[in-house]
C-alpha cells in the first residue's frame, strides 16, 4: 500500500472527503459507486464494476437487462435456448 501524505477527518456523519487529484488520477467521478472492503486495520476503497449475474465474470461488454448486468456472450446464450 502506498501512502500519499493526505490527511483527513472523519466529519460528525463518518464521512471523509477524497481529495481531486486523487480522484482524478483513479478515474472516480461524481455518483461512481466504490466498494469497501477491509485488510486487517486497514480500509480499501475500490470503484466498483459490476460482475455478470450468471458467470460472474467481470467484462467490459456488461450490457444491463432490467437492472441486472449481463454480458454479451451468456446473453447470447440466452437467447439461443429453446
Amino acid at each position: 500500500m502506498k501512502s500519499i501524505g493526505i490527511v483527513r477527518k472523519v466529519d460528525e456523519l463518518g464521512r471523509i472527503v477524497l481529495p481531486i487529484e486523487l480522484r482524478r488520477t483513479l478515474g472516480i467521478d461524481i455518483k461512481d459507486a466504490l466498494e469497501i472492503y477491509t485488510e486487517g486495520e486497514a480500509i480499501i476503497l475500490k470503484k466498483y464494476t459490476p460482475d455478470c449475474i450468471f458467470c460472474g465474470g467481470n467484462h467490459n461488454d456488461l450490457v444491463n437487462f432490467k437492472g441486472k448486468w449481463i454480458c454479451k456472450s451468456c446473453l447470447e446464450d440466452f437467447k439461443n435456448q429453446k
